[in-house]
């Protein structure tokens, strides 16, 4: 492929198959014809993780499960590049990949979902809530300990299902997913990051190439929204300095960033015990840190994530790899 990019230049995007990861595929689809009028396809393709339903993340594999298939394909010259929801990119990509491109950031907040129940606090005593989210465990039970917390896996239209079939009360799911499917309608309330701070990366998209295409990461660059990238880098990092996995009762997201990187970035994380049946421990607290430093590029950004890490552990955050989960 030419790296000088015609307008006739032709790529294709792997993308997963589920209706979310579609309009995400669609989404940068058009925004590459739009902006750099590339002529584009998308590839569409069933992953572990979608194909795996009976067993926690965790346990087979971790989200990496849901961009496996996509960077073979990526590999093999079937596709030029892949659409990531990037809370489900493992911290650190294969040997031979690259994030080329974060897009701006959706609505970062968790969501309840629920047909009976307008907030947490309206839960009836021991409610039956679905998430298979340890953070979001954790983060639950610190609200309310008295809540049943059940596995719930699938996609969204197939959470969205179990919940209407009356298996849960109510869910807890992405907004930023809701609202991009056109279905903010069903979220009941959205919890504030005082509340339930959100997942490294979550409401951010991000664009997977082979490092080798240096064409495709010059030409993506158009695409980048810089200050996503920057929140997102220092959120990651937490991630990766606490074990490197996306499943993992943690949570960490930029609170106040600065405008053209003027100003300090405040990163806050927190960190639960799931406890020995997964369950969360009742009455546990949270440890729950927070920093900010000065951030206008990725390597203070990645700083600044190593300090409120290292914060974590001083608090008592430990990750055990034998941790049970939903």
């Amino acid at each position: 492929m030419s790296a000088d990019f015609s307008p006739s230049t032709r790529v294709v995007i792997a993308t997963r198959e589920s209706r979310l990861a579609i309009w995400q595929a669609e989404h940068v689809k058009a925004l590459l014809e739009a902006r750099l009028g590339w002529q584009v396809e998308l590839l569409g393709m069933t992953t572990q993780g979608d194909q795996i339903l009976d067993r926690s993340l965790s346990k087979v594999g971790g989200k990496g499960l849901f961009v496996k298939e996509l960077e073979v394909a990526l590999g093999e010259g079937r596709a030029d590049l892949a659409v990531h929801s990037l809370k489900d990119v493992p911290m650190d990509l294969p040997e031979g990949f690259t994030l080329a491109c974060v897009l701006e950031r959706e609505d970062p907040r968790d969501a309840l979902v629920s047909n009976h129940f307008s907030s947490l606090a309206g839960l009836p005593p021991g409610a039956v809530v679905g998430t298979s989210s340890l953070r979001r465990l954790v983060l639950l039970k610190a609200l309310r300990p008295d809540l049943r917390i059940e596995p719930l896996r699938g996609n969204l239209d197939t959470r969205l299902r179990k919940l209407d079939e009356g298996q849960y009360q109510a869910i807890v799911l992405a907004a930023a997913g809701l609202k991009r499917l056109g279905l903010a309608s069903r979220i009941r309330c959205a919890f504030e990051p005082e509340q339930m701070l959100p997942a490294a990366g979550q409401g951010a998209l991000g664009i997977e190439v082979r490092t080798d295409r240096q064409d495709l990461i010059d030409a993506l660059a158009t695409l980048a929204h810089r200050p996503t990238w920057l929140a997102v880098t220092a959120e990651r990092t937490v991630s990766r300095a606490m074990g490197g996995s996306c499943s993992m009762p943690l949570a960490a997201f930029v609170r106040a960033q600065p405008p053209a990187g003027r100003g300090d970035m405040r990163l806050e994380a927190a960190w639960g015990d799931p406890g020995p049946d997964g369950q969360g421990l009742a009455g546990q607290p949270l440890v729950r840190v927070q920093h900010s430093a000065p951030v206008s590029n990725f390597a203070e950004a990645e700083a600044l994530g190593e300090q409120v890490a290292a914060l974590l552990r001083a608090g008592g955050a430990v990750w055990a790899a034998n941790t049970p989960a939903l």
